[in-house]
Order: C-alpha cells, then sequence, then structure tokens
C-alpha cells in the first residue's frame, strides 16, 4: 500500500454511516428553511450503534458535508477532525437516560427562545402540550452553553417528558427518529406562538389536570392508523364504520 492511499485508508477509516449523516445535514437545513432556527446555531444528532451522529461546531448548514456530522461514542470520544457541536453534552445525556431517543434537536426558534427568557412552563393553555410527553412544558434552569450544568438541567426538565425550553437559551426535544425530532420541535415553536398571541389577547384559560390525564391517555393512539392501532389501546377518537 502506498503512502497516499494509506493516509486516504485512514481520513476514511471513520467515515461511516453516510446515509445517516446525510439525514443529519437535510434535517439541519430544514429546520433553518422552515424558520425555527437562524444561522450556525442550534444542533442536530441521530443515534447509531455505537453512540451518535451530531453537527459539527460552527459549519453554516447549507454548506455542511458528511465530514461536517461528527461521530461521539457514548464515553464522550469523537472522530474526524471536525469539533462536534458546543452542546454535544446533551445530545450524549438524552441518549445515555432516554433509551427511546432516536434522534435530538436543538434550536433557538424565535418564540420558544423568547418564553424561555421569562423562565416559566407554559402550562396546558392548549391541549397539545401533551406532544411534549406531559400537562406541561418545562423550562430548564438557566446554566451557561455547552457546560455539563445545563445538561444536568435539561435532563431534570426532560424527565417525563421529550421536549423543555432551555431558559435564556431555546428548546430542545427528541424522538424516535430526525423525521418526528424536526415535526415536534416545529410543533413545540408553534405552542410557543400560540401561548404568546393568547397572553397578549388576554388570560388564556388552563385545562385541567384531569383533562388533561384523558387527553394524554388518547394520545397514546392519536395519529394512527388502523395498522398501528392493534397494541395501542382504545382508539383515542371513535372512527366512522368502514364499508368493506
Amino acid at each position: 500500500m502506498s503512502r497516499t492511499t494509506w493516509f486516504a485508508s485512514k481520513k476514511n477509516l471513520h467515515m461511516k454511516y453516510s446515509s445517516q449523516r446525510s439525514e443529519v445535514i437535510n434535517i439541519s437545513r430544514q429546520m433553518n428553511d422552515c424558520g425555527i432556527n437562524q444561522g450556525t446555531s442550534g444542533n442536530v444528532s441521530v443515534r447509531t450503534d455505537e453512540g451518535f451522529l451530531v453537527t459539527a461546531s460552527g459549519i453554516a448548514y447549507d454548506v455542511m458535508k458528511p465530514e461536517h456530522v461528527v461521530e461521539v461514542t457514548l464515553d464522550g470520544g469523537y472522530y474526524g477532525a471536525y469539533l462536534p457541536s458546543s452542546e454535544w453534552r446533551m445530545h450524549l445525556d438524552i441518549y445515555h437516560t432516554r433509551p427511546e431517543a432516536g434522534a435530538v434537536v436543538h434550536v433557538h426558534s424565535p418564540y420558544a427562545t423568547a418564553l424561555s427568557c421569562l423562565g416559566e412552563d407554559i402550562p396546558a393553555f392548549h391541549y397539545m402540550i401533551v406532544v411534549a410527553g406531559g400537562d406541561t412544558i418545562r423550562c430548564a434552569e438557566y446554566a451557561t452553553f455547552g457546560t455539563e450544568q445545563l445538561s444536568k438541567n435539561m435532563i431534570a426538565a426532560l424527565d417525563g417528558r421529550n421536549a423543555c425550553l432551555l431558559a435564556n437559551h431555546g428548546m430542545i426535544c427528541f424522538s424516535s427518529d430526525l423525521d418526528k425530532s424536526l415535526a415536534l420541535a416545529i410543533e413545540v415553536e408553534a405552542l410557543c406562538h400560540q401561548f404568546v398571541i393568547a397572553r397578549q389577547a388576554g388570560e388564556p384559560i388552563i385545562l385541567d389536570a384531569e383533562e388533561m390525564k384523558t387527553v394524554l391517555e388518547k394520545f397514546k393512539t392519536y395519529g394512527k392508523q388502523a395498522d398501528e392501532l392493534e397494541d395501542a389501546g382504545e382508539q383515542a377518537v371513535l372512527s366512522p364504520v368502514k364499508i368493506e
């Protein structure tokens, strides 16, 4: 093997997961295109068999290439020439503590970020709050970006939830895959927007705990098709009679 070939093989040794790298880049561009993120802020990751892939620090998404999606191990090491996102620790801790997490999206979306600056949980002003996993969307206590303390605060706010605000910072969420994680981020941002409008118009009526308990139960089958309902429990909404 020539010296040039040897160096090329070493360079590409850890350029695995090519399809997942492309998906991370695609989702990163979508989150900026749809207006829930700006510039190089925010970050995206997806779980792998050996850890996770996360966007590199400071690389604009419109010029991002596969090598800018950094492979990180679950013990906190990384491969390649590029540093992972400054918020790699939040992604790492989600994958450590939440086995159901397949992908993570963190954004500085306008309305979620504005509400995070108030340091308040978002109450059940709308039943769709349950998309985050509970009857509120919590706001994690403030800590400096990129720190272990921020990650600890986030994990506490995500207890029983799959999305939360990060005080004076933004929003983070996770789901089973990249598409669902992006969809959740978009939904949470829409709820934050609606909450801001409702508060401008008056004092929102907050749904009580009993109603939110009912909604949470119904959401186990919400949006599912017939072939997905077999083991999901009672259907959320009574469907019309199917005509054979």
